[in-house]
């Protein structure tokens, strides 16, 4: 066999080989998945997001990080042993009559995939009844505390996890709390990305 057609044969078989194994691979190993941090007066909380499970999800939570929507909000929902929920522009006032009901003015549609685990980032949502396409929150968010299969079967949208922190949710989950679930004293955070590593 002439030379130069053998490395011409040999180039085209080890470059559609490796071809497949790319498009082979998990996407856990073909996406990095984004990192971000809620940082609290309580310590720092961080996030890995699902890019390929939720993506609308994550690129919505990327985008209102970047805008620094988050920064000023409050957990204003905390329950021990299920969640502690923020992420309403509302909770930003000494009002907190309306906590939990703002939002940036849209939703974003369903992506109901992934289990509650313990340390799962979800968005928060309206009942089916007001809601039956169970349309995501444009901005409220929850972690649960510990595991929550109940919520599950109720489908909510899990777009992340908490791979750092659980000790800081569970400190805020534990505060004093008013009547309405609300910290008697706020807990504010602000979001932002963490780098990717190289």
């Amino acid at each position: 066999m002439n030379i130069t057609l053998y490395h011409t044969l040999y180039s085209s078989f080890f470059f559609f080989f490796t071809l497949s194994a790319l498009f082979a691979q998990p996407d856990s190993v073909k996406t990095k998945n984004p990192k971000a941090v809620i940082s609290t007066s309580y310590g720092k909380i961080i996030l890995e997001l699902y890019s390929s499970s939720a993506p609308q999800h994550v690129a919505n939570f990327l985008k209102l990080a970047k805008e620094k929507f988050y920064d000023g909000c409050t957990f204003h929902r905390i329950i021990p042993g299920f969640v502690i929920q923020g992420g309403d522009p509302n909770s930003k006032d000494e009002d907190k009559s309306n906590d939990g009901s703002g939002g940036p003015g849209y939703t974003v549609p369903a992506e109901i995939k992934l289990p509650h685990k313990k340390g799962a980032l979800a968005a928060a949502r309206l009942g089916d009844q007001m809601n039956p396409q169970r349309a995501s929150s444009g901005s409220q968010f929850y972690i649960a505390c510990e595991p929550l299969p109940n919520l599950d079967q109720l489908g909510y949208t899990v777009f992340g996890q908490v791979i750092e922190g659980m000790d800081v949710v569970q400190k805020i989950a534990a505060l004093p709390r008013d009547p309405r679930d609300n910290p008697v004293e706020k807990v504010t955070f602000k979001v932002s990305l963490l780098p990717e590593k190289k």
